[in-house]
């Protein structure tokens, strides 16, 4: 299985969905769950890149788990998913800080096909208050962002959670280039 989260790990990197060393990848296997460890660059991951945790309680792995193992921990509790990837995508975070309130509207027709709305949702990096934020935003919707923080997508496979990651950020900088343009169409730039 670690193959799989290395698959995904790169083609993160590979894409600028993430820089090498930021952002984690889990899937579930039953009442556990495999998740890169924490500081490891995505598009090197081997078998010592992942570990093992449970999904219902804290484990003494968990210091070299993911610091966001508390989010992925709560996502798999709270939704049905099996595969969920954390990205710091540059545009997601950016339509997150300009975001007017704590919904973003994608303009393009995939995005509102695929996504309808995207949730903003707030908490520290690792913390049980983004755990039951990110968790309680992945019940109605296949993608949130941490507002300045970064985009958590999940699916039943890695491949959908990757899907849902891409469209977030392609729904995200389209929206910022839209919004640029008219912006410089109304002050004549």
């Amino acid at each position: 299985m670690w193959q799989e989260i290395a698959k995904f790990g790169k083609k993160l990197v590979d894409h600028g969905l993430v820089e090498s060393h930021f952002g984690n990848v889990s899937i579930r296997t039953g009442s556990r769950m495999l998740i890169t460890r924490t500081g490891v660059s995505l598009d090197e991951i081997d078998e010592n890149s992942v570990v093992e945790v449970d999904i219902d309680r804290p484990s003494s792995l968990d210091i070299i788990a993911s610091s966001e193992s508390i989010v992925h921990r709560a996502i798999y509790r709270n939704t049905s998913a099996l595969a969920v990837i954390h990205a710091h995508s540059p545009f997601a975070v950016i339509e997150s800080l300009l975001a007017d309130g704590d919904m973003i509207i994608p303009i393009d027709s995939e995005g509102q096909y695929f996504l309808h709305e995207i949730p903003v949702v707030r908490g520290g990096i690792g913390t049980p208050e983004l755990a039951k934020n990110v968790s309680e935003a992945l019940k109605d919707h296949r993608g949130a962002i941490a507002l300045s923080h970064g985009t958590f997508a999940i699916g039943k496979l890695l491949e959908e959670a990757y899907i849902v990651t891409t469209q977030v950020e392609h729904s995200c900088k389209l929206k910022y280039y839209c919004d640029l343009a008219k912006k410089h169409k109304t002050f004549g730039l």
